[in-house]
């Protein structure tokens, strides 16, 4: 049988880190005549080589190619494409992990458009998500798409494309050397095909090895020379030339590590500064953020240290997401949100009105010698298309997929009636029945995250807010369970079909209230959605930590609410004292519990009494039993002579007793 898809991993040195990637190729849906595994292996010395020959022994479809070291992938990568045999190739890194029925639906799929090349779901934890997969696309576009934004060679390629066009990797290279073969395959290419709606790989980034700056500008020449000859002169071209200038020129000359880096700051200035003057002419600072137009003039003048001054002034910047409302709206879950971005010092960034619409940004902090022309500084044309994007990311696979948003843009003009601030007010959907583009959300918690684009920068967050709303509902056909929750920091998420009914509760404790009267204090914690059973029964349980552990236990009377209306409530009545007693909430902190079917869960809040005889609510993450009796003699062993060993040889005995058990 023809073998389909050729996996192309290079390999240096990995350690364990390679476990999961050979796993995940080794575990495929597709059969393993089908399908072969080419690792190419760059002169480790760290055991893998030995490792990959057992698995090449036992496995037909698994080879492994010994090379000696070059310290890139570039030629483990040009080696595999020469000796494979599939119909498809795709290249993974050796820290990264396929999905089982990866290669079976990429071919599928492949071979269904007539691809050349086909770019797969990717999730990566570090990374920005990509609006890349918002939906499938037959025939994707490099621009109009978002291609650039990809430019790793995590893809399905056609062999026959690849010999065709002559494509390979430089050797060696670095990012940019990989980035100018996925440019020329993208360029090249009759059909880029897009598979959105299946998760394909898991990408664990990798640090990126300081680059050497002369090094660096000769792979920036080299790959716009490919453009050059690729793509005619026009806005096109224009385009993707302001892609390298923000990601590989302008970037490059901000952040920690070019502001701490005083020995090689100079070589990279000076290197960069001679690729813009030659490569990049002004018209292109038109495509980029203004405060990248503002570095840019600094470049082109040759002035380090005000880039230096900028950057400082500008670290911190960041984005604001307010939540407003937060509703059920016919089982769907909706929120208002107002986003706004805002300095370093807390303040929101404000515009100099210009002309009928413009607004003039001005740079935080004055500039020897260098201003903005207003037709560079204004960017009022671009607030105008200023839009949000609001996402879910689970928070245990890290797949990412975007919500409809309807958005504005708010012009609020200051208390000085000269500068105004742009101001964003949006409302985001989540239906858990189609989400998952068109499909239903998986179990589990989802974080939801938004990203402005407001014509002066790009930033993300987390929706923040207090709990405005704790009512759970079942989602319409699927009758799964789907409840808000804020995590410690205050921040939003969808937690789809809870594990139990005392998780619910768990999510949403922040929300607990507490009313005080004469002798006894009620508390009271939202409940996301009582069956219609009514629930198991509960116990509030109080433990105050410090000293002599006590307890209060008391019961816990649940009410329904109405779901997708109105909240249930957990209410229990507390009784109170000012002076010391068994079985009474007294001064001190106190750690919640609830109790249900003899199992307890922390709840995510403290219960403080003043000595004056008031209680109050703190927030607070989820509170823990105590440890075993031995955790006391561990602290008194910092402190006393010889009780280390006590403590040692007690830990050693508890262990080897549970080993035993």
């Amino acid at each position: 049988m023809n073998v389909k898809v050729s996996v192309v991993v290079p390999v240096h040195n990995p350690g364990d880190g390679a476990d999961t990637c050979i796993r995940s190729v080794l575990e495929q849906s597709m059969a393993s005549d089908e399908y072969e595994v080419i690792f190419a292996d760059d002169g480790s010395d760290d055991g893998i080589q030995q490792r990959l020959d057992a698995v090449a022994a036992v496995r037909s479809n698994v080879r492994v190619l010994h090379l000696t070291p070059t310290g890139s992938p570039m030629r483990g990568r040009n080696v595999a494409l020469v000796v494979a045999r599939g119909e498809y190739v795709y290249m993974m890194g050796q820290t990264d992990r396929l999905e089982r029925t990866a290669l079976e639906k990429m071919y599928e799929r492949a071979v269904e458009t007539e691809a050349d090349i086909l770019i797969g779901r990717l999730v990566n934890d570090q990374a920005p998500p990509s609006t890349i997969f918002d939906a499938n696309r037959e025939r994707a576009d490099i621009v109009k798409d978002r291609l650039l934004s990809l430019l790793t060679p995590h893809k399905l390629f056609r062999r026959a494309f690849l010999d065709a066009e002559a494509l390979n990797f430089a050797d060696p290279g670095g990012r940019l050397a990989e980035q100018a073969f996925v440019v020329r395959a993208y360029l090249r290419a009759k059909v880029i095909t897009i598979l959105a709606d299946q998760v394909c790989c898991h990408v664990e980034e990798q640090p990126e090895p300081p680059a050497d700056p002369y090094v660096w500008a000769a792979e920036l020449r080299e790959l716009l020379d490919i453009i050059d000859g690729e793509v005619p002169e026009g806005r096109q071209r224009d385009r993707m030339y302001a892609h390298w200038f923000r990601t590989a020129v302008l970037r490059r000359l901000g952040g920690a590590e070019f502001v701490s880096s005083a020995r090689n700051r100079a070589a990279v200035f000076t290197t960069l500064r001679e690729v813009a003057v030659q490569r990049f002419p002004q018209r292109l600072d038109h495509y980029v953020p203004v405060h990248l137009r503002a570095r840019a003039a600094l470049l082109r003048a040759g002035r380090l240290d005000q880039l230096l001054v900028l950057d400082k002034a500008m670290r911190g910047t960041r984005l604001r997401a307010d939540l407003q409302e937060v509703l059920w709206d016919d089982g769907v879950f909706t929120m208002g949100l107002t986003v706004e971005i805002m300095q370093a010092d807390g303040t929101p960034i404000r515009f100099l009105p210009h002309g009928e619409d413009g607004l003039l940004w001005e740079p935080p902090v004055p500039l020897d010698g260098i201003r903005l022309p207003p037709e560079l500084a204004d960017v009022g044309q671009a607030a105008s298309r200023a839009r949000l994007e609001v996402y879910i990311r689970h928070s245990g696979t890290g797949v990412v997929y975007f919500l409809p948003v309807s958005c504005s843009m708010t012009r609020i003009r200051q208390r000085d009636g000269v500068k105004v601030r742009l101001q964003v007010t949006g409302t985001a959907r989540l239906d858990v029945n189609s989400a998952a583009l068109g499909r239903p959300l998986s179990p589990g918690r989802w974080e939801i995250h938004v990203r402005m684009y407001a014509g002066t920068h790009k930033a993300r967050t987390r929706v923040t807010g207090s709990p405005l709303n704790c009512t759970g509902t079942l989602a319409d056909y699927s009758k799964r369970l789907v409840i808000p929750w804020w995590s410690d920091q205050g921040e939003l998420g969808i937690c789809v079909e809870p594990r139990s009914f005392s998780e619910s509760i768990v999510l949403v404790s922040p929300g607990t209230t507490i009313t005080q009267q004469r002798g006894h204090v009620f508390v009271v914690v939202p409940v996301p959605y009582v069956p219609p059973s009514g629930g198991p029964p509960a116990e509030l349980v109080l433990r105050r930590p410090t000293g002599r552990e006590r307890e209060v236990c008391v019961p816990a009377l649940v009410e329904p609410g109405v779901p997708g209306e109105l909240a249930g409530r957990l209410i229990a009545k507390v009784p109170v004292r000012r002076v010391r007693g068994e079985g009474f909430l007294t001064p001190g902190d106190w750690s919640p519990f609830l109790r249900v079917d003899d199992q307890e869960v922390g709840l995510r809040f403290t219960v403080e009494m003043r000595r004056g005889g008031r209680v109050e609510i703190r927030e607070s993450t989820a509170a823990r039993n105590p440890g075993p009796w031995y955790s006391a003699l561990r602290r008194v062993g910092l402190w006393i002579p010889g009780a280390r060993g006590t403590v040692r040889a007690i830990r050693t005995v508890r262990r080897r007793y549970q080993d035993v058990s």
